[in-house]
């Protein structure tokens, strides 16, 4: 039984509330039903994604933002695990460096676009610009941007104008045939709380915590509320987001995976076919094997 991801699809950004979005929500299945269930969706997945890299036409980015610990890196290894890695790249942004700083706030992204006829992963994205930036406006002066070099300027008219750049940017990649699925993993604070002491508790995940993490998660209202309003902004029905519940982290994997095979699904893909000619030249290179002794 597939799982309905309609439901988590935010396409009109103006009326998102993520408090209607609830991180617990398992789709009435219990795990073991899921597990099976996305062993199913990797199968088409595969299908759909030699389709993709044939026809050579479109390329689907997937980009993927949430709070520490909701489970990002471990939702995309079970999605490219139902993917040819010849036909996939996963980008994992971490703070701009010197040169990504010299250019607009796009300019690392777009190059870390996919290809035709494949599919790009991007673990965080052009949105930490409106979000980690939003909680830490001092980080925006890095970019030294004219007219920006106080936070006190770092206003209402700023922000609209990065969420205007965003929007275009991708619209821009759209009609260019890139189709774009936007997730945001939606884990509850407590559930990020046990994640915490789980790392501190296990020897083997004690590399993945630090006291940086407790720092950023005490601005926890702060990010819902960077989350919510750049969904409100960006939202659009050719680049929808996606709000997936992340308290159980089998759910999230099962529809993370089920979202990306309808995006595949959706552009209805076939497969090549060869003019007249080139079909006569098999027909002959055929006979050719054949004949061999």
């Amino acid at each position: 039984m597939k799982t309905n991801t309609k439901k988590y699809q935010v396409t009109a950004g103006k009326k998102f509330k993520l408090k209607n979005f609830d991180t617990s929500y398992n789709g009435h299945l219990d795990k073991e039903s899921g597990k099976l269930e996305l062993e199913k969706v990797k199968e088409e997945l595969s299908a759909h994604q030699e389709s993709l890299y044939a026809s050579n036409t479109y390329s689907l980015l997937v980009i993927f933002q949430a709070m520490d610990a909701a489970g990002k890196d471990s939702a995309i290894a079970h999605v490219m695990s139902g993917l040819n890695p010849q036909g996939c790249q996963v980008y994992s942004f971490k703070t701009p460096n010197s040169e990504e700083y010299e250019h607009d706030f796009l300019w690392r992204h777009y190059k870390a676009l996919p290809e035709r006829g494949r599919i790009g992963i991007h673990n965080r994205s052009h949105y930490e610009n409106v979000l980690v930036c939003k909680v830490h406006p001092e980080y925006v002066l890095s970019e030294n941007i004219p007219g920006y070099s106080d936070v006190k300027k770092i206003d209402k008219k700023f922000w609209d104008t990065r969420y205007e750049s965003i929007r275009n940017f991708e619209k821009h990649l759209i009609a260019n045939g890139t189709k774009i699925v936007k997730i945001f993993l939606h884990v509850g604070k407590d559930e990020q709380k046990q994640r915490f002491l789980d790392r501190i508790e296990e020897p083997s995940k004690n590399w993945k915590f630090s006291a940086g993490d407790l720092k950023e998660r005490a601005l926890w209202d702060k990010y819902m509320k960077a989350y919510e309003e750049t969904i409100q902004e960006t939202a659009t029905e050719d680049a929808p987001w996606y709000v997936i519940p992340a308290d159980k982290k089998w759910y999230a994997r099962l529809a993370i995976s089920q979202i990306v095979d309808d995006a595949l699904a959706d552009m209805k893909l076939k497969f090549p076919v060869l003019p007249d000619e080139e079909l006569k030249q098999l027909e002959s290179l055929k006979q050719q094997l054949l004949n061999e002794k």
